[in-house]
């Protein structure tokens, strides 16, 4: 690994090492991937590393390229204590809204790592997203936490990567929207599929009344 990326590594991880030290044995990150687009689930993953992880090229999902975040992706569940994923459908979130099925993404990712550790996590770091419930855990809403803190860095890849999975599996059903090249978001290529073959199964209704 090369001198800078340790470095970029280290700095990244500084939050997460201050919480360390003040004695905090676990720390689970959580972020999701897809609250914005016009079709698909939305997916929260939620991640403890050990204090030591120190896997290459980790950054916000966005940052790193699909075929980088398909190695990561296998990488950290290998080296994680513990991991969680939230899958919730295009139905729910019609029904309760983007925000409250973020939450409920969260919720079960989460429910997931505390099985697996067989305890509760010391906090519970999320990108973002507040008045959330943690099952009574200490939780901290840091604002580009996917890009400022590692441990939530390794939970934005796993969502990411689940969930492009997810919408690539759903293009081979319905090939015609494109849905593996923009994976659910609102392209233009994308709103000219749905006006020209309406919507289709996996469309959050509530996300394309402008366009039907």
């Amino acid at each position: 690994m090369k001198e800078e990326e340790i470095k970029r590594l280290i700095d990244l991880k500084k939050y997460e090492e201050n919480l360390y030290k003040e004695g905090i044995k676990y720390i689970c990150g959580i972020d999701e991937a897809g609250r914005g687009p016009l079709a698909g689930p939305v997916v929260v993953g939620a991640v403890v590393m050990p204090r030591d992880s120190m896997l290459e090229f980790v950054n916000d999902s966005k940052k790193v390229t699909a075929k980088r975040r398909e190695k990561l992706y296998e990488e950290i569940k290998k080296e994680a204590i513990a991991y969680g994923i939230g899958i919730i459908p295009q139905e729910e979130i019609d029904k309760v809204n983007i925000l409250n099925a973020t939450k409920e993404g969260l919720h079960t990712a989460l429910g997931e790592v505390i099985e697996k550790l067989k305890t509760k996590p010391g906090i519970v770091i999320v990108d973002a997203l507040r008045e959330i419930d943690t099952f009574g855990i200490t939780y901290e809403s840091i604002i580009k936490g996917d890009a400022t803190c590692y441990t939530i860095s390794c939970a934005s890849i796993l969502a990411k990567v689940t969930r492009d999975r997810i919408m690539e599996e759903w293009d081979k059903i319905y090939p015609e929207y494109k849905f593996a090249k923009h994976k659910g978001y609102g392209t233009k290529e994308h709103i000219e599929a749905i006006k020209k073959y309406g919507p289709c199964p996996i469309h959050r209704k509530s996300f394309i009344t402008h366009f039907i």
